[in-house]
């Protein structure tokens, strides 16, 4: 204390200037946390200061600066009265804002998800309790010997407190972000960070409180105004240097000018050279200051490694910058200024039983009390809460952009967009709301235009269900209608040939057997017709049951044998040995072999070879080839090729006639067994049809044990 008068008004201003700091925290912290948690934070910045101030009046300077007891805690007297002492009042009003500080970095790190309440609680315990003593065991010889604690006559120095402010607040938020856990989402797999509500309003902050800072340090010197200018200049050059190194080595780091790291690494410059910034020269102040810059991004990424989640980065700014700027004062201070008669091996020894001091204690006891309350009185918000943002759910309190998100959340979750969202005039979410609600007008119109056209098609759906529907009627009408007398023709035409009612004459014999030859080829046409519209119609029941495979494939090869001898063809069968059973109706998988066979033998010019084949695969999927070397197919037709009713044009059709059913007969018969069908094909070079079936299908019974167990 001093009863100089000019050195009284400069601490006063100097009052002034640290009180402008919290101005500074809540434009950093409101600009670092998200918009629905932004008047919360205020509001807590606000409270903590009223809480803190009103108890270092009330206990805390008797506490802090009392006559000591034992050098462990102050016993002066309560409540301090405005006609006292001038010069013991304006030192209460200085160290009043520091207890302030102190108190008011807890708010940011566990912004988001820490009650108004439960925080209320925190600020009492830290500035009633735990600043106060510790503040006591470093400075309470600043109003006389006989207030002295164990810190200061060790010889510990904290010119204005990167301990007793800083890292004493530091520990007691990294106690309370341990024992209320991360926001939620914050370590989610893809989540790089929560991004603030505005980097312009902390930008401001971090200027308001480099101006305050200029009180912290400069009003430090107390009776010593000469040398404010000196403190002033180390502390400016100490947060550019800093603020330079937080960003070129976020750059390098990052590859991108970040705002935050650029922001707390001017925090940090500032935090390191408080402890030191009256024994150390400008130079070192400037490595100070540019080291405390790089211990908060070393901070941040221990925090992150650990996952602890630190809202606005006050751990690494206030405690690994305070740490280090501790321990600086000894490292490169000038010893004959540091008045505590030690070496600079002993002043690195007392600082670093200061700095384990502070840690024990600050840390201990918060985290300890903390874990008591929390048990008791829950820290933590609900989920729910947490969700909607600490503006809503602790304070009622909202915004034109709270308002929006919610309306446009409403729509989200009812799915209706017939009422537009409010438009507040003049606000700054005014052109946001008014262009939502023409997004939503055209949304609207385009749901009523696909609802019309949803009704035209479902219409279109129905009749063509119906028309589809008699077109199967008609055509197995037609089929059965047509069976009867084409068996009449085909029977009287084979006997005719045979000649089975007497000899006649040759011309007539070769006639009967094209009557009969073509009688067949009609036949067949109508059963794949008959055969498509009950696939068709849904009405193609399987006959399931163990078939042998390799009997199938050989009765298909003897029958089609004759026909591709007649076109002078090579058509031949592979098929292993040991070949296993299959669970399928044999009728079908015949008509799919004699489809692709005939396909195969119809468009294989004389001379050529067609290829049938069976095998298991090693997933143990039965697998059916047909192959041939005929005239083949572009590979984009074969989609058409499946269509029913087709009819390629051009080489692949021409003078080979047929349903156009094929294919897609065969396709559907697989379809129906679960099995695939693979076509490849290219024109003039063959085709290749590969039939897979699932395995739930390959059976590994004989066949005739299989039949017995399916009896």
């Amino acid at each position: 204390m001093t009863s100089d008068p000019i050195a009284q008004v400069w601490i006063l201003v100097a009052a002034g200037l640290v009180f402008m700091m919290q101005l500074g925290f809540c434009l950093l912290e409101v600009g670092f946390v998200r918009a629905k948690n932004s008047i919360n934070v205020a509001i807590k910045n606000v409270m903590d200061f009223c809480i803190s101030g009103f108890l270092f009046w009330l206990f805390g300077y008797a506490l802090m600066f009392g006559p000591s007891l034992g050098g462990l805690i102050g016993l002066g007297p309560l409540m301090p009265e405005h006609t006292g002492r001038p010069d013991m009042l304006v030192f209460l009003l200085f160290q009043m804002m520091f207890c302030g500080t102190a108190t008011t970095i807890v708010s940011g790190a566990v912004a988001e998800r820490m009650g108004y309440g439960s925080y209320i609680l925190v600020s009492a315990l830290l500035s009633a309790v735990i600043y106060p003593i510790f503040g006591h065991w470093a400075w309470g010889g600043m109003v006389g010997p006989d207030s002295q604690g164990w810190l200061s006559a060790l010889g510990f120095i904290d010119f204005a407190g990167s301990t007793v402010v800083h890292s004493v607040g530091g520990w007691a938020a990294l106690a309370a972000v341990l024992v209320i856990g991360p926001r939620a989402g914050r370590f989610d797999p893809g989540v790089r960070g929560m991004g603030g509500n505005s980097l312009t309003m902390a930008a401001a902050g971090v200027l308001v409180l480099w101006f305050g800072w200029l009180g912290f340090n400069g009003g430090s010197v107390l009776g010593e105004v000469s040398k404010a200018p000196g403190v002033m200049l180390n502390t400016m050059v100490a947060g550019c240097a800093g603020g330079l190194a937080g960003h070129f080595i976020a750059l390098a780091m990052l590859r991108r000018a970040t705002v935050e790291h650029f922001l707390n690494g001017i925090l940090g410059g500032l935090v390191a050279v408080t402890a030191g910034a009256l024994v150390l020269g400008t130079a070192s102040a400037a490595l100070v200051g540019a080291t405390g810059g790089v211990m908060v991004l070393i901070g941040q990424k221990v925090l992150d490694h650990f996952r602890i989640d630190d809202a606005v980065g006050a751990v690494p700014v206030h405690l690994f910058a305070g740490v280090w700027g501790t321990l600086c004062v000894a490292l490169f201070g000038d010893v004959s200024l540091f008045g505590t008669g030690l070496d600079r091996w002993q002043q690195l020894q007392a600082q670093a039983t200061g700095v384990l001091a502070c840690g024990g204690f600050a840390f201990g006891s918060s985290y300890g009390l903390l874990r008591l309350i929390d048990m008791v009185f829950p820290l933590r918000i609900d989920a729910e809460s947490e969700r909607l943002g600490l503006n809503i759910a602790e304070h009622g309190a909202t915004s034109p952009m709270m308002d929006l998100a919610a309306e446009m959340e409403r729509h989200r979750l009812e799915g209706k967009f017939d009422r537009p969202v409010h438009v507040e005039p003049q606000s700054d979410v005014e052109l946001i709301a008014a262009q939502y609600n023409r997004v939503i007008d055209r949304v609207t119109s385009e749901i009523q235009r696909h609802e019309l056209l949803l009704d035209e098609l479902g219409r279109a759906k129905v009749e063509a269900e119906n028309s589809n529907l008699a077109k199967s009627q008609f055509l197995a009408t037609m089929s059965h209608e047509l069976r009867t007398p084409l068996n009449a023709v085909i029977g009287f035409s084979h006997l005719i040939a045979d000649q089975a009612y007497g000899p006649i004459d040759g011309r007539y014999v070769e006639h009967a057997r094209d009557i009969n030859d073509g009688g067949k080829h009609l036949l067949a046409l109508v059963n794949d017709v008959l055969d498509f519209s009950r696939l068709e119609a849904g009405k193609f029941q399987l006959n399931e049951q163990p078939l042998d495979l390799r009997r199938v494939l050989h009765g298909v090869h003897r029958l089609m044998l004759p026909l591709a001898e007649s076109s002078s063809l090579d058509l031949r069968l592979e098929v292993p040995e040991g070949l296993p059973s299959m669970l399928a109706d044999e009728r079908a998988v015949r008509q799919i072999l004699i489809n692709l066979v005939g396909n195969a033998v119809k468009f294989t010019p004389a001379g050529g070879r067609v290829r049938i084949g069976a095998m298991l695969e090693p997933d143990r999927r039965l697998c059916i080839n047909v192959s041939d070397t005929g005239i083949g197919m572009d590979p984009q037709s074969v989609p058409k090729a499946l269509e029913p009713f087709t009819q390629l044009e051009g080489g692949l059709a021409k003078g080979h006639g047929g349903s156009g059913l094929g294919l897609s007969l065969v396709n559907a018969l697989v379809r129906l067994h679960d099995g695939t069908l693979v076509i490849q094909t290219a024109r003039c070079q063959g085709t290749s049809i590969a039939i897979r079936f699932p395995i739930a299908r390959t059976l590994d019974l004989p066949v005739a044990e299989g039949r017995r167990v399916a009896g």
